[in-house]
Order: C-alpha cells, then sequence, then structure tokens
C-alpha cells in the first residue's frame, strides 16, 4: 500500500512531534494556572474573604513575574532541542510580549496540547480494549459477550482517530512554529538593531582584514621585489663602471636596463607607499601625509592638527583619502597649480578638506577614482561630500569617526 508523502513524513515526525506537544503541555497551563489563581485572589479581596488574600496575591505576582523569563528560557530549550528551531534570546526590556504568550497564547497552545495528547492516550487505551478482554477469565467473557463485541467496536473507532493524531500533532506543531518564535524572540525593532550591530561588526572585521592583507602585500614587496631591483640595479652600475672594454652597443644596453631598474625601484616605492608606508605606523598621520605632500607633483600647502594618535584604521582611510585626492588633482583637475589640505581633529570626528584652484567639474562615476573614494570613507561610518562647480575651485570634504 503506498503512502502519500505528507502522512509518510507526518508518521515519521510522529514521535518527536508528540514529545514536542506533551512537553510543552505543562509549560504552556503552568502560567494560565498562575493567572487563575491571581484573578481568584483578586475577588476575594474584592468580596471581602480572608485577610491574608493580599499577601497570597502579592506572592503570586511575584512568583508569576519569576516564572516568566524562566518558562520562555524552557521554550526555547524546547524548540531548539526538539524541533532544531533556534529562536534568539529576546531583550527584557519589554517584557509585556512574554507575559502575554505565556499567558493568553501559551494557554491556548496548551489546551491543544492536552487534547491531543489526551486524545492519543485514549485512542491507545481504547485500541487494546480487546486485549483486555481477552486477558479476563473465559467465564466473564462468556457472561458479557455483548461488552466483548462493544469493545470490538470501540478498538476499530479508536483506530480510525489515531489514523488522523499524527496529521493533527503535525498540524498543531506548524501552527507553534509559525507563531511562537515571533512573540518569544525579539521584537522586530530589536532583531533589526542586533542585526545591523551585526553587519557593522562584520564590516570592521573586513575592513580590518582588508588593511591587514594591504600590510602583508606592501611588506612582502619592500622585503622581495624591491630588494631584488636594487641588487638588479646595483649589479648593473657595477657593471657599467667596471666593464670599459665593451661596444658602444653593449654598453648602451647596460645603460638603458640601468636606468629602467631605477625606474622600476622608483614605480615600486610609490605603489608601496600608495599601499601601506611604513612611516604611518612608525610616526602617525601627520609624517606620512608631509611626505606625501612633498612628493606631489604640484605645491600642497598642508595643515595638520591632531593632539593625538588616531586609531590605524582611520589613519590608514586617511592617507588614503589625501593620497588619491592628490593624485587625481594632479591627473584630472585642468589647469590646477596648487592644493590645499587641511586635517584637524574636533572630538571624535577627523575632519579632511582638499582644495584645488582648477577648473572644477569633477564627479563621482567619470573615471576619477571618485567613487571608489567614497566606497572607502563609507566602509568606516564616515561621510563623503564633494563640491566642484563649473570654473572652481573643486573641494573635497571627508568627515571620519575617530573616538578611541
Amino acid at each position: 500500500m503506498k503512502i502519500l508523502p505528507r502522512l509518510r513524513r507526518a508518521l515519521t515526525r510522529f514521535p518527536r512531534d508528540t514529545a514536542f506537544l506533551a512537553l510543552g503541555a505543562p509549560l504552556h497551563l503552568l502560567t494560565g494556572f498562575l493567572l487563575f489563581v491571581i484573578f481568584g485572589s483578586i475577588w476575594a479581596i474584592i468580596d471581602g474573604g480572608e485577610a491574608s488574600a493580599p499577601v497570597i496575591l502579592g506572592f503570586l505576582v511575584a512568583l508569576t513575574a519569576l516564572c516568566v523569563p524562566a518558562l520562555t528560557a524552557a521554550q526555547r530549550w524546547r524548540f531548539r532541542q526538539l524541533l532544531g528551531v533556534r529562536i534568539p534570546r529576546p531583550s527584557w526590556r519589554h517584557p509585556w510580549r512574554q507575559l502575554g504568550y505565556h499567558s493568553m497564547t501559551g494557554a491556548l497552545f496548551g489546551t491543544l496540547e492536552t487534547l491531543v495528547v489526551a486524545l492519543l492516550l485514549a485512542g491507545v487505551a481504547a485500541a487494546l480494549s480487546p486485549l483486555w478482554i481477552y486477558a479476563l477469565p473465559w467465564q466473564w467473557r462468556v457472561e458479557h459477550l455483548a461488552g466483548s463485541t462493544q469493545a470490538i467496536y470501540f478498538a476499530s473507532a479508536a483506530l480510525a482517530v489515531l489514523a488522523a493524531v499524527p496529521s493533527l500533532t503535525a498540524a498543531l506543531v506548524r501552527l507553534e512554529c509559525r507563531t511562537s518564535p515571533t512573540l518569544l524572540g525579539p521584537s522586530r525593532a530589536e532583531a533589526l538593531a542586533r542585526q545591523v550591530e551585526d553587519l557593522t561588526e562584520s564590516r570592521a572585521g573586513a575592513v580590518n582584514a582588508a588593511d591587514a592583507e594591504r600590510r602583508r602585500i606592501e611588506r612582502d614587496l619592500h622585503d622581495g621585489a624591491q630588494q631584488r631591483l636594487v641588487s638588479l640595479a646595483l649589479n648593473l652600475g657595477l657593471a657599467k663602471a667596471t666593464l670599459t672594454d665593451l661596444t658602444p652597443e653593449a654598453r648602451e644596453v647596460i645603460n638603458t636596463a640601468h636606468r629602467e631598474a631605477k625606474e622600476a625601484i622608483e614605480e615600486l616605492n610609490n605603489l608601496v607607499r600608495g599601499l601601506h608606508p611604513a612611516v604611518l605606523d612608525e610616526r602617525g598621520l601627520d609624517a606620512a601625509l608631509s611626505g606625501l605632500a612633498a612628493r606631489a607633483p604640484l605645491p600642497v600647502r598642508l595643515k595638520v592638527d591632531l593632539p593625538q594618535r588616531l586609531p590605524p584604521q582611520i589613519e590608514a582611510v586617511a592617507y588614503f583619502v589625501v593620497s588619491e585626492a592628490l593624485t587625481n588633482i594632479a591627473k584630472h583637475a585642468r589647469d590646477a597649480t596648487k592644493a590645499d589640505a587641511t586635517v584637524i581633529q574636533l572630538a571624535d570626528i577627523l575632519r579632511l578638506v582638499i582644495t584645488d584652484d582648477g577648473l572644477g567639474g569633477a564627479a563621482p562615476g567619470k573615471g576619477s577614482g571618485l567613487t571608489g573614494l567614497a566606497q572607502r570613507v563609507r566602509s568606516v561610518d564616515g561621510t563623503f561630500r564633494l563640491s566642484s562647480p563649473a570654473g572652481g575651485p573643486t573641494t573635497m570634504t571627508v568627515e571620519l569617526p575617530c573616538a578611541q
């Protein structure tokens, strides 16, 4: 006989679902019982009953308040262990959601769970009634032949009821899985806030990992390829100075190779400084920007006002911003003859203002690297603003949070 897929799944999960409902019934009904007793105490006070009713009422209210966190933890454990459903730990800033669940929704679920479990037990007991009749003495069975026949009817009806119990159990479990996690877990606002915190932490980890990777690349280039190029340039210079009997063609080849080796060293130095200059770690942002301004292809007036060292991540972003801005001015700013760069710390904000006297017209998305620059600033929760009207000047303003 072929069993329907849904019924097969219900039968497979039936032991687990039954244990889930059997464990949930007392947990759900406990708060309902406490509230029932509380209402009884309130009625006794209104009716002018026992003098100890207010004391009992206070004790019951305190007991209910203490039971709510424990019941919530027990429900979360029940869902996690039996169904594999993980409910995040709720915040107790708004305990009314959990109290409302245990006193109202939980009481309804507890009633339904009790009915389903009771139906299962009654069905099993009725289905086994012929066996109980058979266990009695044969004289009783002969004298009560109608009772034996009724037991067979009861067993047949019980088997029909038991056939429906797995579907009822599965339906009730699905209903609880859809409603309980929403009420027992954190609210939507708390879940969003927690998600924002997780995303912020993961983003900070990604930025730190990227900075560490840039430092590793800078270190490998400085200790590996750069040293090899320096050795090559020295050997070529030594060959040019000592080998005097070469033909003019061979000497020209050595001179060209020597010149290209020195140019490659200079380009590699610029690349290493662009990745993460060593002076930034050793002497801070002020010294690194001073060296950057001195190497710029146009005059740069630099003003730095930093009362203390900044977090390494912020220093790296600030250096990258100024470096990329000066590079953009040299490459793309039309008729620019000078640039101003101001770096100042205002409380927990590091403000960078870079200005040039070009003809303006700069805008993100035109191939000038401004889009990547804005993304790098936003990676540390900074703000990026650009003003570049036609005719100039162009002013870039960046603010970075620098709280220690």
